[in-house]
Formats: C-alpha cells, sequence, structure tokens
C-alpha cells in the first residue's frame, strides 16, 4: 500500500541545513495500522508529509497503492512500465485525494458548522448538493457526532473536534488516513475514544492508518507494526508485541519502559532505595520478560527446581492485542550456582533475563 524507499529530506535555512530525514525506507501493508513513533525532531511528521507531498523528499521513492514516484532533486517523476514522465499538479492531486490527514490542532473552519466544516472538500469534486448532504450525514453518523450538525468549533470539546476532522478527512472515501499527533492536545478519556474510533474505522472501512505519535501507549493501543525513529532515521521496526518483547535500541527500551511500572526501578536504583538494595544471601536485580511463557507457572517451578527464592519488587503485565506480555523485577536467594542455574533454565525456557 504505502512504500517508502530511501528518502532523505534537508531542509535549509540561514542557519546552515537540517537533515529531517536520513536515507529512510519502510513498507506498509494494506489496512494495517502502523505507528511511527519518536521524540520531537525526529523525524516522524516530516515523514508522513513526505507521504501526501505535503512535504517533497530531495530524492528518494514514494509508492501509494501501486502509484510509483521517484523525486530527484525535488521534482516528482511519475514511473509507468518503466517510463519516468514528470508527475502533474492535476496527477498528484488525484494522488493526494485518496490519502485523508488528521492534526494534532484539528485545523478546523473556526466560523463554520460541523455540517460545512465536513462538506468543504467536497465542495470541488463535482457533487450534488444531496450528494454532498447524503455523505456528511453518513459520516456523522460513522464518527457518531449526528446531534452536532449545526454546532460551531467553539462550541464541541477537544474529542468531538477531532471526530469533525476524521469525518472530514474520510469525505472523499481514501484509501490512507495519515494521524499527525491526532491524540496529543486531548485527555486521556477523549484520547481512548479516538483510538477506538480509529480502530473501528479501520475494520469498518479497511483503510490503511499511519499513526505519527511520542506516546507509547498510542503504539500499544491501536497499531500492529511500528517504526522507531531517532535523529532522522529508523532505528528499529517490527511488530509492536516484539518490539515491546525484546526491544533492541536504548531509545526503543526508553519507550518501552516509559508505560510500564517496571520502568519505576530505575528511579529507585538512582535513589539507593532500601526496595532494591541487596540483603545478606540475594542476587543483584533482575528483569524478567515473559511472553509466550506468562501463562504457565515457571517462577514456582525454578524455585523448587533449583531451591531458590524469588523475592518479587515490582511486576506487570501488558495486554497486546491477543497476545499478553509479563515482566518483573526480582532479587534470588540462594547459593551462587544454584542462581546462576536458574537463570540459565529461565533462559533456556523463553524467559529474557536482564540484569538491572
Amino acid at each position: 500500500m504505502i512504500e517508502i524507499e530511501n528518502v532523505t529530506k534537508i531542509f535549509r535555512t540561514k542557519a546552515g541545513t537540517v537533515e529531517a530525514l536520513k536515507d529512510v525506507s519502510l513498507k506498509i501493508e494494506k489496512g494495517e495500522t502502523y505507528g511511527v513513533i519518536g521524540y520531537s525532531g525526529a523525524g516522524k511528521s516530516t515523514l508522513v508529509r513526505c507521504i501526501n507531498f505535503l512535504e517533497t523528499p530531495d530524492i528518494g521513492a514514494v509508492t501509494i497503492d501501486g502509484t510509483r514516484i521517484e523525486i530527484d532533486n525535488e521534482k516528482l517523476f511519475l514511473v509507468k512500465d518503466g517510463e519516468k514522465t514528470r508527475l502533474s499538479e492535476k496527477s498528484l492531486n488525484k494522488l493526494r485525494s485518496s490519502i485523508g490527514m488528521i492534526f494534532q490542532h484539528f485545523n478546523l473552519l473556526d466560523r463554520s458548522n460541523v455540517f460545512d466544516n465536513i462538506a468543504y472538500p467536497l465542495k470541488y469534486t463535482g457533487k450534488s448538493k444531496k450528494e454532498i448532504h447524503d455523505r456528511v450525514f453518513e459520516l456523522l453518523e460513522l464518527v457518531g457526532l449526528e446531534s452536532k450538525v449545526n454546532a460551531y468549533p467553539c462550541e464541541l470539546s477537544g474529542g468531538q473536534k477531532q471526530r469533525v476532522a476524521i469525518a472530514r478527512a474520510l469525505a472523499n472515501n481514501p484509501k490512507i488516513l495519515l494521524s499527525d499527533e491526532a491524540t496529543s492536545a486531548l485527555d486521556p478519556d477523549a484520547t481512548e475514544s479516538i483510538l477506538n474510533l480509529l480502530k473501528d474505522l479501520n475494520k469498518k472501512l479497511g483503510v490503511t492508518i499511519v499513526v505519527i505519535t511520542h506516546e507509547m501507549g498510542v503504539i500499544k493501543s491501536i497499531c500492529d507494526r511500528v517504526a522507531v525513529m531517532e535523529k532522522g532515521k529508523v532505528v528499529e521496526e517490527g511488530r509492536v508485541y516484539d518490539i515491546f518483547s525484546n526491544p533492541k535500541q536504548p531509545i526503543t527500551r526508553k519507550f518501552v519502559n516509559s508505560t510500564s511500572s517496571l520502568s519505576k526501578v530505575d528511579e529507585l536504583v538512582k535513589k539507593d532505595s532500601p526496595l532494591v538494595k541487596s540483603q545478606a544471601g540475594e542476587s543483584r536485580l533482575y528483569r524478567l520478560v515473559f511472553d509466550k511463557s506468562v501463562n504457565n507457572p515457571v517462577i514456582s517451578e525454578v524455585s523448587r527446581k533449583f531451591n531458590v527464592d524469588f523475592n518479587i519488587i515490582l511486576a506487570n503485565v501488558e495486554a497486546i492485542g491477543d497476545q499478553t506480555i509479563g515482566a518483573m523485577i526480582v532479587k534470588l536467594s540462594g547459593e551462587d550456582k544454584a542462581i546462576d542455574a536458574a537463570l540459565t533454565y529461565l533462559s533456556a525456557t523463553k524467559v529474557r533475563v536482564e540484569a538491572v
């Protein structure tokens, strides 16, 4: 559905140049919800704006639903049957019409009511007034705002404004919906509501959704796969479950830990808390991560088998899609050889063991 190949984007200012994207490549499958996460300045918003060409890359290629666009020195070329021609403005607008986008601050027309905000992108499509009317009410029902048809943005909550923005983005039946920090300005309840709506739309409409965020909780809630960005590059990519169960890059581990109570252990260690200090006969702290073994009594089994006691400091179980992953911070008591053997056995049973 979406393929980005070796895309580089450079911003040139009086102060110098900033390489916002550095040879970025990724592939997003039709009908999936794909997340891109990174801190401010990582390049994630620039990346998503290159998908619909609100930003033009300096070089690279972007393929949207079979339409391949190659970019050379910020010039767009359509590649078809092996031939390359300059992409016309008409063709670019047609491509953009297949992509909807929602933003952090909604971008609604303050002086227009809900009906007119949603109808706005339909007014230039040649549709009749009745067709526009019917489509707007179809969208209002889809996002659950039928009763707000005559309301103005100033009369709506943040969550309601974002529902209007989503309806407007879907007006032309796009195959792709880009969400650029769409829940960042919302309270937790509204965030959950909007994420549930996006899930429903993905199932009902089959629309491919690209979610840009700095919040790992959003990724965990809604996405199938995720790319982690840092300093203009994709540093890690994979299924959300795999990223949570075995993050490889330091920045990815930081994001994963931000959604878990287990991250508190780092703060406890820094503060030299008595809770994490080893007593006589106890081992150092270990983080144990369970995925496929989460439903098995592994701890009690290892304790009996090796005569080792587990002191559980913190524990957490996460549900990611239809799978679960568990983790705990523990101290072990027993003979050194027995502790080593227990840790080796845990690793052999697919429990990830990390010294804290």
